[in-house]
């Protein structure tokens, strides 16, 4: 079967550009082994989306249908350093209506999905996986478990930090392992968290309350491994207790809505996210650590710029050539690269024990915090304004 345009991968970076080409007249086939399911309650896999990626939401047609019932509004962000730093971030000083939105993966990918499914120029497999590829001057050609072969200009990889099409095409990827799990459960508060997003950078690993709609909390804890497997293994009410202790108790007791679940972290680097009829979105192209919650942020990114590269060329165009695959991955390389560094270095930071440094990084985060300008440079980049 014969098609412009391959992606494998349903998730969140791979539906966005799906989304994003539904007005091209690119014939595209979208792979996925399985589609996405919405739990029953409150997913505990929940994102930060940047005011840049609502607009981009926006823009492809998935935002205006997402419920807004379960989409909280973040008003400001607290920061605690490990000895008394704090550092603060408003959305009223910065001059905007909100500095993000707390959505769970859930209720974006399945908005996502359905849109897929209405999309005329877009066939859609699943549940299939891949089998085999290859890849030569003229196409790349994906074939699938069931035996269905298909054929495109350009072959996406969409499929996850572990991407079987990367590993598969030879791109390589460079690991390194944190030691440590994100573990994420969500809270009922006692207190009203009234829109905040709180962050403690402790001396075992950091800690985030991200608000969700009707005072419930979404946690995320990147702990050490053995931390991280205590915190699973605990009853319901002790959990509680001990995320309630860990955040000095701001908005009181603690009641849980869902089970604690981790994954392990790690920083993950492609040199080259492009080959030719090839080009690798999402985690298949790029892994950083939590704390800044940024990853699909950087993900919707990847799928609007290389939509709109794709968009822009002409009928006689040959998408797959890898001129035209490395604008988007020239576009890419220095935010990416920037949030890599940033956050791994941040993460080191905090984790070093060196003689006078614990004092160091207190008095560096209370000085930002006395620095408006400053502040607001670094507030406006997350917004995605800068």
């Amino acid at each position: 079967m014969q098609f412009d345009l391959i992606i494998v991968g349903g998730g969140l970076a791979g539906l966005s550009l799906a989304c994003a080409l539904r007005d091209t007249p690119l014939r595209i086939a979208l792979v996925e082994q399985r589609p996405p399911r919405q739990p029953e309650g409150w997913d505990a896999r929940v994102y930060a989306i940047s005011p840049a990626n609502a607009d981009f939401l926006r823009k492809i047609g998935a935002w205006k249908h997402l419920d807004a019932s379960r989409i909280q509004p973040i008003s400001a962000m607290e920061v605690y350093g490990d000895a008394g730093a704090r550092l603060d971030f408003s959305a009223y000083e910065t001059g905007v209506s909100e500095l993000g939105f707390i959505l769970e993966s859930s209720l974006m990918a399945c908005e996502l999905w359905e849109n897929i499914k209405r999309q005329s120029n877009l066939t859609l497999f699943c549940p299939a996986a891949p089998k085999s590829v290859e890849i030569n001057d003229t196409a790349a050609t994906l074939g699938l478990s069931d035996g269905t072969m298909l054929t495109a200009r350009l072959l996406v990889a969409a499929d996850g930090r572990d991407s079987w099409v990367r590993r598969s095409c030879g791109l390589e990827a460079f690991d390194t392992y944190y030691m440590e799990k994100g573990v994420v459960a969500n809270f009922e508060c006692e207190r009203p968290h009234r829109g905040r997003a709180l962050q403690w950078f402790r001396n075992d690993g950091v800690l985030a309350w991200l608000p969700l709609p009707d005072n419930r909390i979404s946690m995320v804890w990147s702990a050490p491994d053995a931390l991280a497997d205590q915190l699973t293994a605990l009853p319901a009410t002790e959990l509680c207790e001990k995320v309630a202790a860990a955040g000095n108790h701001s908005l009181g007791k603690l009641t849980p809505l869902t089970p604690a679940a981790a994954f392990p972290l790690r920083l993950m680097k492609v040199p080259k996210v492009v080959a030719p009829r090839l080009a690798l979105v999402g985690d298949a192209a790029h892994g950083i650590h939590p704390l800044s919650g940024h990853g699909i942020n950087l993900g919707y990114q990847d799928a609007r710029v290389l939509a709109e590269t794709l968009a822009s060329c002409q009928p006689w165009h040959d998408i797959g050539y890898l001129n035209i695959l490395e604008r988007y991955q020239r576009a890419r390389k220095e935010e990416v690269m920037l949030l890599q560094t940033s956050t791994d270095a941040l993460h080191q930071l905090f984790k070093a024990e060196l003689p006078g440094i614990r004092t160091l990084r207190n008095m560096g985060m209370n000085l930002t915090n006395r620095l408006p300008l400053v502040k607001n440079i670094l507030t406006r980049y997350a917004l995605g304004t800068l």
